[in-house]
């Protein structure tokens, strides 16, 4: 018999918003001990006068102790279930895409709240955040085989939102082989994704549009990329006709993956790598009267639960600051935040500040977000994190 899970009063607006998520201070646990729940186990959601709402999986021990899967309170979380939502997403993608390189599944925004898939043609890389999905995790793959019959699939269970489920860190090919290397095309640049050992699953898809605009703007510049990563943004802005691109990071593996993606692109002669952390950096490069003609910023969240907000906020601005210090009299300094925390609005004044303490003017001139692989569920803001700004500074 499905358990069931009884909310208090007034307490489903949100699910009859649209919301997918439960708080566990708005379960009746009186009628419903969230204590007698199994860890990942289904129930039926009803509201207070006993009205079924829908299925969702549950955990006891998070503060989100229930995830909504299906309004259908007849429905389950099954192979039949992920074969339908997998279904939903690839036409989504295939109407998008023309190659097969995107974020397969993402999490609340296909309706599948916990799991992030990212496909690189016939290798998926799977991310199981709850511990609802991590109990799937064997229909996930038969799914997945129904759907696209990949060559492999990864799980890349590392991510730290495991933590506040209780889960630990595990990162293995769940099925099939991996070649030697996974490699992806973006705005027709090709790269190399460490899918094993790389962030997250290897590679960050949802700048792809914001990385387009930047593109069309680079021809004959000389351009800084800060946080490269692997070179998402550097090599890019190489391929389309920079004549210079400095790429800074912290990680020697990652320098070594810029190094090895603009060898792959024939940008060797262009992109050049310099490690060390940001902030110092960019004071060392000032130091050395560099100067750019494009400056990219695109951190790691600075501001991860809402405490940090004003520290993560201090940093953005800072950052920024230091970035305009290389830009020429006439520059164009791209500055991305991941933060969900941070509202684009933040973001804006952070960068409005750093401009007027450098006695320049500013024109936002592009405002950008994550790409429409990485859909946002109108009725949860969370899924919305992504910003980026294209703001011209100059001088008079």
């Amino acid at each position: 018999m499905t358990q069931r899970l009884r909310l208090k009063k007034n307490a489903d607006r949100r699910l009859k918003s649209g919301h997918l998520w439960l708080y566990s201070n708005e379960v009746d646990t009186q009628v419903t001990p969230l204590k007698e729940f199994e860890p990942g186990a289904q129930a039926v959601i009803e509201a207070a006068n006993g009205k079924a709402m829908g299925v969702a999986y549950v955990n006891p021990h998070s503060l989100i102790c229930a995830r909504i899967v299906s309004r259908d309170p007849n429905v389950r979380l099954d192979r039949s279930l992920l074969v339908h939502r997998f279904k939903q997403a690839l036409g989504l993608r295939e109407r998008l895409f023309a190659r097969p390189f995107y974020r397969l599944v993402h999490g609340e925004g296909d309706l599948l709240p916990g799991l992030v898939i990212d496909r690189f043609d016939d290798i998926l890389v799977v991310q199981l955040n709850t511990l609802g999905m991590e109990r799937l995790g064997e229909e996930v793959i038969a799914a997945l085989d129904k759907v696209l019959s990949p060559r492999a699939i990864v799980f890349k269970n590392d991510t730290s939102g495991r933590r506040q489920e209780q889960l630990g860190h595990q990162v293995s090919v769940a099925k099939g082989e991996l070649p030697d290397q996974v490699l992806l095309e973006e705005n027709g640049v090709r790269f190399v994704a460490p899918v094993l050992e790389g962030q997250k699953t290897g590679w960050f898809f949802d700048h792809r549009a914001n990385r387009a605009w930047l593109n069309e703007l680079v021809v004959g510049k000389r351009v800084l990329d800060v946080f490269s990563y692997t070179g998402g943004w550097g090599v890019q802005a190489a391929a389309h006709g920079a004549s210079e691109v400095v790429c800074i990071d912290s990680s020697t593996g990652a320098l070594d993956m810029v190094a090895e993606n603009a060898a792959l692109n024939g940008q060797q002669e262009r992109v050049t790598i310099a490690e060390g952390d940001a902030f110092e950096a960019l004071a060392a490069l000032k130091a050395e009267g560099e100067q750019f003609d494009v400056v990219v910023l695109d951190p790691p969240a600075f501001i991860k639960k809402r405490k940090d907000i004003p520290n993560g906020e201090r940093a953005y601005s800072r950052l920024n600051r230091e970035a305009m210090r290389l830009l020429g009299r006439d520059g164009l300094l791209v500055s991305a935040s991941c933060s969900m925390h941070l509202s684009p609005e933040r973001l804006i004044e952070c960068v409005r500040g750093a401009v007027r303490h450098q006695d320049r003017h500013g024109q936002l001139i592009f405002q950008g977000h994550q790409g429409p692989d990485h859909p946002v569920h109108p009725a949860i803001p969370e899924t919305a994190y992504l910003k980026a700004l294209g703001v011209r500074v100059f001088r008079d």
